[in-house]
């Protein structure tokens, strides 16, 4: 059930009897039918590990199961919205930036430090990121949020992107992270973005861009 975009911090969707979507607790706006909202306390279809992995990141924040037959308007905190239409593929989006999502994708949740090294575990102690992403995979559609726009920069052989960690929202695709730092480690004490470090992305996909730092 894709996601119609009414306006940058605001999205509707069309919910049908025998099928659910997921939402971030807090994001119904408004509603029109017959809808209900129920707290998913086994975190989606990743089931209990799945949870699990969020509870370590500490992003236990239960997401609401939506079902029934109606229209449903989400948003949250006046953030911007960006919509991500997967045809098969994984997405990797940071936790909380996930607003909604359809029930038909399948939910997981990696530890950035398996393709990352020492330095994906040094990302979420320094700057404060998450060291856990969680996936989406299938085909569906997905509601993220982020400050001050987004902008999808293509990952393409041969020409990695350099991100700032902070500035991260999400990526999809056959995709391989690593994060660098440019300066020493003395250099980097009370740093956590910008030029201490860099979140490296090669393969061949998409990475999501936020215009703002700040965390949400």
């Amino acid at each position: 059930m894709p996601f119609r975009e009414i306006n940058s911090k605001m999205v509707e969707a069309t919910v049908v009897p025998g099928q659910r979507m997921f939402s971030q607790r807090g994001a119904m706006l408004a509603y029109r039918g017959d809808v209900t909202f129920t707290p998913n306390i086994a975190g989606g279809q990743g089931g209990v590990m799945s949870m699990i992995g969020r509870r370590v990141a500490g992003e236990a924040t239960p997401l609401m199961t939506v079902e029934g037959n109606g229209t449903v308007m989400f948003g949250h905190g006046g953030h911007h919205i960006q919509v991500i239409r997967l045809t098969g593929d994984t997405l990797h989006v940071e936790a909380d930036r996930l607003l909604a999502f359809d029930g038909t994708l399948e939910q997981g949740t990696m530890f950035m430090g398996s393709q990352g090294g020492v330095m994906g575990m040094v990302r979420g102690q320094v700057t404060g990121q998450g060291l856990f992403t969680t996936t989406l995979k299938g085909h569906g559609s997905v509601a993220v949020m982020a400050h001050g726009g987004v902008i999808e920069l293509p990952i393409t052989p041969g020409r990695a992107v350099h991100v700032d960690p902070q500035a991260y929202v999400a990526h999809h695709g056959d995709v391989r992270n690593k994060l660098s730092t440019a300066l020493g480690w003395r250099d980097m004490v009370g740093r956590g973005s910008g030029e201490a470090f860099q979140l490296e992305l090669s393969g061949s996909g998409a990475v999501y861009v936020q215009a703002s730092e700040e965390k949400l």
